[in-house]
């Protein structure tokens, strides 16, 4: 992230999210299927074409392989999006991208739902699975109850 002004230090705040990596460590039960979720409710990010804010919640579910996303560094990462001008699907496909090759993930998805722009609405969702995975992630929070109500 740059400053307008260079000669101004920036916060700690905004220096931490510029300096930051994603990071991982070892998955302490790597045998073991189970699913990681987690909801991030003020992604932000600017449209490339106008300029203008846009804001999101992103939900992210992986099932680790070796490794796990370090909290911290995800979100230092998530908030370094704030000021880059991107597209909503190259913001979906871009996260999940980064965390597979972090990762290494045996399943990994990234939804983002991003708020009415000009009358529209957009979701995009990504997903990787690798190829010798048989298992099914956790459904989404709420989404079991959901299915238990209806049936």
């Amino acid at each position: 992230m740059t400053t307008p002004h260079p000669d101004i230090p920036l916060k700690p705040g905004a220096q931490a999210i510029a300096d930051a990596q994603l990071e991982s460590f070892p998955n302490r039960t790597p045998g073991q299927d189970y699913t990681v979720q987690f909801t991030i409710p003020e992604f932000t990010c600017v449209c490339p074409m106008t300029g203008f804010p846009d804001f999101a919640t992103l939900h992210i579910r992986y099932v680790p392989g070796g490794m796990c996303v370090e909290l911290k560094s995800l979100k230092l990462y998530i908030n370094g999006f704030r000021d880059r001008g991107m597209f909503h699907e190259d913001v979906v496909t871009g996260i999940l991208q980064d965390l597979v090759d972090l990762l290494g993930p045996r399943y990994c998805e990234v939804v983002g739902d991003f708020n009415v722009r000009g009358n529209i609405k957009t979701v995009v969702r990504a997903v990787h699975r690798d190829a010798s995975w048989q298992g099914t992630p956790e459904p989404w929070w709420g989404e079991a109850a959901s299915q238990q109500r209806t049936e």
